[in-house]
């Protein structure tokens, strides 16, 4: 059924589809191992990975919000990206990390002007400070480290990969057709199965090396179908904020996949819904 609706397709659609594709599979090529090999090696390397990659979102969020006067805001909330990575990497203590982001957020927000303004560079700030952080805390995690962040790529990828094909094999009704409409419900639960598996499928194997699973594989395929779902929320929270915009892309920085937002909405999502789990850990301890 999918092959004969493709092949009804005008030459220039199925082009554009196979380009679209190509370009896809070759930004993946390119940023798949580096993402891998930073995070195998860990430290300083992956930490300034994930500051390059957060100070990229935070600059195309601020853009597409229009956020005035933007080159200085930009410059201050990337400054203070910096500093969290810096504190990070000198092992500095909670509070004093949290001060530093909370005054370097105040303080984008004051220099930027209007009301919608300042909430939409906060918002930019916070966004963009859960990817620069979250990653390097759980790769250092003594319960978590690699295997933790190879079930977090496992899952958004599995997730990602599934859910486009499922949905242009399958079809069906649409997701949610006035932010993204394209996305289809076949597309979410073959997203949804295929997440829950990798995720699964990881957590198992580094078992059977000797690794001390601190949820038990139960608790991992259950947060592995959570973080699945949160990676395609994740997607559609982005597209509803380009929609919001008025932009396709968040920018055209990474071929086929336009932005650095739009390669990690969902990875960001998943990172949050980790961030927040360790979080009530460390409290409650």
């Amino acid at each position: 059924m999918a092959a004969n609706e493709d092949s009804s397709l005008p030459p220039v659609a199925k082009s554009g589809l196979s380009k679209e594709l190509t370009n896809r599979i070759a930004s993946a090529v390119v940023m798949i191992p580096l993402a891998l090999v930073t995070a195998y090696w860990g430290g300083w390397a992956f930490a300034l990975f994930w500051l390059a990659a957060g100070i990229a979102m935070m600059v195309e969020w601020t853009n597409m919000t229009r956020v005035e006067p933007l080159r200085p805001v930009q410059i201050v909330y990337g400054v203070g990206l910096a500093a969290l990575t810096a504190l990070f990497l000198m092992d500095a203590e909670f509070g004093v990390s949290l001060l530093t982001g909370l005054a370097f957020l105040l303080a984008g927000s004051l220099l930027a002007r209007e009301s919608v303004g300042k909430l939409w560079g906060a918002l930019g700030f916070a966004y963009a400070v859960i990817i620069v952080l979250v990653p390097p805390i759980v790769r250092d995690h003594p319960n978590l480290g690699l295997v933790g962040l190879i079930w977090m790529f496992a899952v958004v990828w599995a997730t990602d990969i599934a859910a486009y094909f499922t949905g242009r094999a399958l079809g069906g009704p649409k997701l949610w057709p006035l932010v993204s409409p394209k996305k289809t419900w076949s597309g979410f639960f073959g997203g949804l199965f295929a997440g829950a598996l990798a995720g699964f499928l990881v957590a198992w194997g580094a078992q059977r090396l000797g690794w001390t699973n601190p949820f038990g594989l139960p608790g991992v395929i259950i947060l592995s179908m959570v973080a699945s779902v949160a990676s395609q929320l994740g997607d559609l929270g982005e597209s509803a904020l380009k929609r919001h915009c008025d932009v396709k892309d968040s920018s055209h920085l990474i071929p086929g996949h336009g932005g650095v937002m739009d390669r990690l909405d969902g990875f960001w999502a998943v990172s949050l819904i980790l961030g927040v789990v360790l979080l009530i850990i460390r409290l409650a301890a």
